[in-house]
């Protein structure tokens, strides 16, 4: 990789710029077509490479193929990541800062005191120690998730593009919309795609390849309650607002919460409620690393709900559960060289590998159950939906040189 000539900063630090948040209340595809401003822009920079069949389709994905360069018949290689940025927090006008040679301290960001990033609040800064650290400027979040993978699979492109001595088989580029309201892959043309493995660039610490997601599910406690007029209401009115009310404050508030949960630990967490007197909706999603475990939580949520609506005889409710994703390892584990190549890549590039699990999804739990096998890999992105995300640029220069020696691995393997 000395011939490794970066240009993930530049990039990233054109491609966070571009509001992309996605809207979970849209019904279109992208749920916002300013999605569509940073597809474009990533398209005619796949062309100006040379990728001739770089293209933005009408649902906001990105295709585009690096043809093979070795007489080899190797598996065609899917590198993905997604667009959009968090709802959670604002992508308007981001304006990012780079903070030279960090030395371990606090970093200050220019227009948001209160938003100081601290080592005790943020460990992995100290492993930072002499690199280069990208913020906003305290106002907006950053867009590291996922703008970080995206500028690291151009780099990667750009570099063997530019370097035809690198031999790879058939590479496919997807970028994908909406991945961060659970629609990402929604849309996308596994046919047209035509790759046989993949994996996503969406991971935080360097190093660091996921191959096991939550299974995840949603739930939609609807509440019917009994409305009447406020002054005749007594021993008639059943409110539906007060009713769902109940059910939250009856969920355990030591266990099965995002906030009382690590490692392994499933959950149920509400993150919707509106409502009236007479109907309200109560929205949760549900997860844990077994699958099974899903059931056992709703059930264990429904019983709650049901021991609280008992006590209303004019009140009713339904329970309505949506599948999300799955566990991604159950596929993962059927194709044990993705994993193996994808840890030899890390080591390759100069740094520790190391198998991890993700309390969360990526695009890649969904592919893998459509066909195409999808770990992980660290892009470097830290404290994602907040105002306080960050990411090192060396991190996303190491990211970008895992995804060139892996495409070499896998053709030096056939």
């Amino acid at each position: 990789m000395n011939s490794f000539e970066h240009t993930v900063l530049e990039r990233f630090l054109r491609y966070v710029t571009i509001d992309t948040q996605s809207d979970p209340a849209s019904k279109t595809y992208p749920s916002t077509m300013k999605q569509k401003d940073l597809g474009k822009v990533l398209t005619e920079e796949l062309k100006a490479m040379g990728i001739k069949d770089a293209e933005l389709d009408e649902h906001g994905y990105v295709y585009a193929t690096i043809p093979g360069n070795t007489e080899k018949q190797v598996p065609v290689l899917c590198f993905c990541s997604h667009m959009d940025t968090s709802p959670d927090c604002t992508g308007k006008d981001v304006k990012p800062q780079v903070h030279k040679k960090y030395d371990g301290g606090d970093l200050l960001l220019k227009n948001a005191p209160d938003q100081t990033i601290r080592p005790e609040d943020h460990p992995e800064l100290l492993e930072q120690i002499g690199n280069d650290i990208v913020t906003t400027d305290g106002t907006t979040l950053l867009g590291a998730d996922n703008k970080a993978g995206v500028a690291e699979i151009m780099d990667a492109a750009f570099h063997l593009m530019k370097h035809p001595e690198v031999k790879h088989g058939p590479i496919r580029i997807l970028f994908t919309p909406d991945e961060e309201i659970g629609r990402g892959v929604d849309k996308v043309n596994m046919k047209k795609l035509g790759a046989q493995f993949g994996y996503t660039m969406d991971g935080a610490t360097r190093g660091h390849i996921e191959d096991e997601t939550f299974s995840a599910d949603a739930v939609t406690l609807t509440i019917h309650g009994h409305s009447t007029h406020p002054g005749f209401a007594k021993g008639k009115m059943q409110s539906a607002i007060k009713i769902a009310s109940q059910i939250i404050g009856s969920l355990p508030r030591d266990k099965q919460s995002p906030e009382t949960t690590e490692k392994k630990e499933g959950f149920f967490h509400p993150v919707h409620i509106e409502g009236t007197i007479e109907k309200a909706v109560l929205k949760f999603i549900i997860r844990d690393f077994e699958t099974e475990g899903l059931k056992k939580l709703e059930d264990q949520l429904k019983a709650i709900a049901e021991k609280v609506v008992k006590h209303y005889d004019k009140a009713r409710m339904e329970f309505t559960v949506t599948e999300q994703y799955r566990n991604m390892k159950e596929v993962l584990d059927k194709h044990p060289e993705v994993m193996k190549y994808a840890l030899e890549a890390v080591e390759r590039a100069g740094i520790k590998s190391k198998r991890t699990s993700i309390r969360g999804g990526t695009d890649g739990s969904r592919l893998s159950f459509m066909g195409l096998p999808c770990p992980n890999i660290f892009a470097g992105e830290h404290a994602f939906h907040s105002k306080q995300e960050w990411v090192s640029v060396q991190d996303m220069e190491k990211a970008a040189e895992v995804i060139v020696h892996l495409c070499q691995i896998w053709a030096e393997r056939v």
